[in-house]
């Protein structure tokens, strides 16, 4: 794997963030808006319940961690879909760089794309809510590892699908995670859900993540069993997305549809 090819694609990303106002204006406006709905819903919960008194921590921090998600899922589908249309798509997969190094850069560079988009947001919900995910101390950052492998996923997947179907499939990339949402209990425990659900919902590694947040900011207990059960699924998942990724491009490949790709 050559390093000097992964730095050069990424770079290649990260220039056309800088350089355009309205990339970052994109990347900034969706989670602060999010932020702001989710803050003032989970304040009106807050002064209309007993249910518990910490309602807008747990509502926004479940908010932000899924946004986290969100982003690095669709960071990833952006910059695929940057080189389709910006007619480039031939030109990288002609180039000699290797699949694995694509894979690297894109998800390298997805990071700093979903970070310039959530920090603001999260920063505006310390003095506007009084909610930090700080809060959650280190099991932070292994939940952001599991979030962020599963997001990379759920983009390699979509990709996959760009290679085998075309241009036509980016629409999934936009309705994936809203898919996978109601089974991944973001927002309520997974007792809401039927049996049959919580069976499926179970192989997630969603539930295991939302599950241990709220039980961080409510018992301030931590299972680091279940944080790491989470990465482990996570890290499965991934695999199976790279994969799936290879088979879709060597079948794209073989039927010659590769070059017609950016047209």
């Amino acid at each position: 794997m050559n390093f000097n090819k992964i730095y050069a694609l990424g770079l290649r990303h990260l220039y056309l963030i800088v350089n355009s106002f309205p990339r970052i204006l994109d990347l900034i406006y969706w989670p602060t808006v999010q932020i702001f709905l989710w803050g003032f819903i989970s304040k009106f919960f807050t002064l209309s319940s007993d249910y518990y008194s910490n309602t807008v921590g747990i509502i926004l921090t479940a908010a932000i961690l899924y946004d986290f998600l969100f982003r690095a899922s669709i960071s990833f589908n952006m910059m695929f879909l940057e080189e389709i249309w910006s007619r480039n798509f031939t030109n990288l997969f002609i180039a000699p760089i290797k699949i694995r190094e694509i894979i690297a850069a894109l998800t390298i560079t997805a990071v700093i794309r979903t970070l310039i988009g959530l920090v603001p947001a999260v920063l505006i919900a310390i003095p506007l809510f009084g909610v930090s995910v700080l809060k959650l101390g280190l099991p932070l950052i292994f939940l952001l590892i599991s979030l962020y492998l599963f997001g990379i996923t759920l983009g390699l997947l979509v990709t996959s699908g760009l290679l085998r179907y075309g241009p036509s499939f980016e629409n999934i990339a936009w309705a994936s995670l809203f898919f996978l949402a109601p089974l991944g209990c973001i927002y309520y425990p997974i007792e809401i859900l039927p049996g049959f659900l919580q069976i499926i919902a179970k192989i997630l590694p969603l539930v295991h993540i939302f599950e241990e947040m709220r039980s961080i900011l409510m018992t301030e207990t931590v299972n680091f069993l279940n944080i790491f059960k989470s990465i482990i699924i996570s890290m499965i998942y991934f695999c199976f997305g790279v994969l799936v990724f290879y088979i879709s491009y060597f079948g794209a490949k073989k039927r010659g549809t590769l070059i017609n790709m950016g047209e």
